[in-house]
């Protein structure tokens, strides 16, 4: 990268003198030829001009590949570095709408700054360098005057321009940013913002973020038009006291428009760097935003020397847990259509929100032990903590005390990585991405066959719907093509599909009709019978197969046991039963 850095900055110079080389050598070749010399005399200047014209255009050329292959290099690393920075959870800080602002645009940041600033005021810091040595040769007080108009126009008027459009830019992004939202909210929520009557409120809210972005980027083109202005002032002047001294000096015809081209030539480098001052400003703001997700504490603590990954069968210990959530940062606030990582768990927005406004553990010395083959269900209110446990599980929220054993090894001296290959499955807000049927489900098992396929979405009963759509059928961005009890067991597909030591559910039959969820439930307790599984459920029917049932409230354990043992005395759950029992009917 450095060498290429350097290639680029050394073709882009030798462009812009052999640009200054040319109009010097045609400036003395059109003035000398018109005192009708020798041709030989003309001879050197003829084949300098040939050679200065074909070589500037070479070096452009070298200039823009290398240049822009340089850019582009730091862009992708960039990204992949943004990239590697979101990998480990995280406290949500940022709206998805925000996170791709940032990633699109503040990653294009990093491109501007090679080749918008950095690249040009090194090409234009030697020839205008180049530029002053001819004037010393020629006229040294035009030389003077030289220096001083290109350090007005090349290094003052800059720094004028980003000081200016810093007050606006540093109020671009996170604009920018806002308004991103606020289109995302309105297409992805179109159709809940119509049920509710709040469309009407979202364009309006919406038109108003665009309103203020466009003000502020009116503002910022009000300080490139007067930059540019000030350039070209200062170019023209330069030039005019340079032909004036150069008159008064008795300097001849010939050297007089070698000066005047010369000065005027050398302005053309310098006269972007009052834009590049001024992209500065936009630039500086884009990577402080750009550290700011780099900077985010992770949600956890991976370990400096992992212990290797335990084997299968697994024995999960899970003793006087405790997981209290932190505040969010209340200045960037996640937009509700915010995604995490495909089929990443995070704890749901319901354990989160009770547990920072009552102040209160999400959750309190939970304790539980799944041994292998034995499946567990874990039954309570919204709020409860029941997928805040999933994702202390799977290693997303650190405890604050307790322990989480596998096979006698705690996890936090695992990789996370590990963690989540043995303990994983269907999480909240599973992503589907823009492409076919079958790659979606492929990402749980890139090698699988059409068989395997066929037998995931069979347990997951999508098989009817996979018959009428086809494998082939490519699904909308966000699943937004697919309903949510299809996007629900999809994703339960993909689950199976993977096949983990411990299966973790989070909801299998939400979104479903009462009939079609029964019958889901019915044949995944089928499919996980003998089979390591923790089922986080609000649905009772069909629990009496299960070997254990925990009730949770406010991050506690308040009941356990099989159904019909809890249906036998009162409390949470013979209440759920009953009420559950009453609807049926």
């Amino acid at each position: 990268m450095g060498k290429r850095l350097v290639w680029a900055v050394l073709a882009g110079a030798a462009a812009d003198l052999a640009g200054l080389g040319l109009i010097a050598a045609a400036a003395w070749l059109i003035t000398r030829a018109a005192e009708q010399p020798p041709l030989a005399a003309l001879s050197v200047a003829i084949v300098a001009t040939r050679a200065f014209a074909t070589s500037k255009g070479v070096f452009r050329y070298i200039e823009r590949l290398t240049g822009h292959d340089v850019a582009l290099r730091a862009q992708a690393g960039t990204r992949e570095d943004l990239y590697r920075a979101l990998i480990p959870p995280q406290q949500p800080r940022h709206g998805g709408a925000d996170l791709l602002s940032r990633m699109v645009d503040d990653t294009e940041a990093v491109q501007d700054l090679l080749v918008r600033c950095l690249l040009p005021a090194a090409a234009a810091a030697i020839a205008g360098l180049a530029a002053v040595v001819i004037g010393l040769t020629i006229l040294p007080v035009a030389a003077l005057v030289l220096v001083a108009g290109l350090a007005l126009a090349g290094v003052l008027l800059p720094a004028g321009t980003a000081a200016a459009a810093r007050r606006w830019s540093a109020r671009i992004a996170p604009a920018r940013a806002a308004l991103a939202g606020r289109v995302a909210d309105l297409v992805h929520g179109s159709a809940d913002l119509a049920a509710y009557g709040a469309d009407d409120e979202a364009l309006r809210k919406a038109t108003a973020a665009d309103e203020a972005l466009a003000a502020l980027e009116r503002r910022q083109a009000r300080v490139h038009a007067a930059a540019l202005a000030g350039g070209t002032l200062v170019q023209g002047s330069t030039v005019a006291a340079v032909v004036l001294l150069a008159q008064g000096a008795g300097v001849g015809s010939v050297g007089t428009a070698v000066l005047a081209l010369t000065a005027l030539v050398s302005f053309e480098p310098v006269l972007p760097l009052a834009a590049a001052g001024e992209r500065m400003a936009g630039i500086t703001a884009a990577l402080r935003r750009l550290r700011e997700v780099r900077s985010a504490a992770a949600a956890v603590t991976e370990p400096a020397a992992p212990a290797p990954k335990p084997e299968s069968p697994l024995t999960i210990e899970i003793d006087d847990l405790v997981v209290r959530h932190t505040p969010r940062n209340e200045a960037t606030p996640p937009q509700h259509n915010g995604r995490t990582a495909p089929d990443a768990a995070s704890p749901s927005d319901d354990d989160a929100a009770a547990s920072r406004r009552h102040g209160r553990p999400a959750l309190d010395g939970v304790s539980l032990r799944l041994t292998p083959g034995k499946r567990v269900a874990i039954v309570g209110p919204s709020g409860a903590g029941k997928s805040t446990l999933l994702a202390a599980l799977m290693r997303l929220v650190e405890p604050e005390s307790g322990h989480v054993r596998v096979n006698g090894v705690d996890i936090r001296d695992l990789a996370g990585d590990d963690v989540r290959a043995l303990m994983t499955g269907l999480t909240q807000d599973p992503y589907i991405f823009r492409t076919t049927l079958r790659d979606n489900l492929r990402l749980a098992g890139p090698e699988a066959g059409d068989e395997t396929l066929r037998r995931a979405v069979r347990d997951a009963r999508l098989d009817g719907w996979v018959e009428r759509v086809g494998w082939d059928a490519e699904l909308g961005e966000d699943g937004r093509t697919v309903s949510g009890g299809q996007l629900q067991r999809l994703a339960l597909a993909r689950a199976l599909l993977y096949d983990p030591p411990v299966l973790l559910l989070d909801e299998p039959a939400e979104a479903l009709d009462e009939e079609t969820a029964d019958r889901l439930m019915s044949d995944l307790l089928d499919v996980t019978r003998d089979r390591t599984t923790l089922l986080v459920t609000h649905r009772l029917k069909g629990l009496e197969t299960v070997d254990e049932i925990v009730v949770l409230e406010e991050g506690r354990v308040i009941q356990r046991g099989r159904h019909d043992e809890l249906v036998a005395v009162s409390g949470y759950y013979r209440d759920l039963w009953e009420s559950e029992v009453l609807t049926r009917k």
